[in-house]
C-alpha cells in the first residue's frame, strides 16, 4: 500500500534531514546551513545586512532548533569573527579565505545535492523545484518583494 501523506508532510520531512545533513557534514568545518547560504549570497557581491536578511527571510521565518539565531546578525558575527567575511558600516563582503572556504564547503554541499537526488532525472528535479516555486507564488510569494518582517 502506498502512504499518501499530504505535501506538507513531505515538504517538513525533507527539509528536517537536509538540515540534519547539513549539521552533520558541515559541523567538523565550523559552519551552519544558514552560514553556507550567508555565504553563497555574498559570493554575488556584498551586500547591506537588511539585504542578507531580504535573501534568507524564508529559513528565518520559520520554526528552528532552539540554538539557532532568529536573523543572519549572529551568523554573521561569528563569519566576520572567522576572517571568512569583511564588514564596512552596514556592508558585508566575502573575503579571499571566506571564497576559498565556500569553494571547499561548495564540494560537501554538491555532494550532498547528489546522494538526496539519486534516481530523480534531471528533468523530474526541474519540474518538482518550478512546482513547489509555483506553489509558493499561488500563497502569495513574491521574489521581488519580501515579507516586510524580513
Amino acid at each position: 500500500m502506498t502512504d499518501q501523506r499530504p505535501l506538507g508532510y513531505w515538504l517538513k520531512l525533507v527539509d528536517s534531514l537536509i538540515s540534519e545533513q547539513f549539521a552533520n557534514s558541515l559541523e567538523e568545518h565550523g559552519v551552519t546551513r544558514r552560514q553556507w547560504q550567508l555565504l553563497n549570497v555574498l559570493a554575488r557581491g556584498s551586500a547591506s545586512g537588511g539585504q542578507l536578511t531580504a535573501a534568507l527571510a524564508p529559513f528565518f521565518g520559520t520554526a528552528q532548533a532552539e540554538d539557532e539565531p532568529t536573523s543572519p546578525s549572529e551568523h554573521l558575527a561569528e563569519l566576520v569573527e572567522s576572517g571568512w567575511v569583511s564588514e564596512d558600516g552596514h556592508t558585508f563582503a566575502l573575503t579571499e579565505r571566506g571564497a576559498i572556504s565556500l569553494d571547499r564547503l561548495t564540494e560537501i554541499v554538491d555532494a550532498m545535492r547528489e546522494e538526496s537526488s539519486a534516481g530523480i532525472s534531471s528533468e523530474e528535479y526541474a519540474v518538482t523545484v518550478a512546482s513547489l516555486q509555483q506553489m509558493a507564488t499561488n500563497l502569495g510569494w513574491d521574489p521581488n518583494n519580501p515579507p516586510a518582517d524580513a
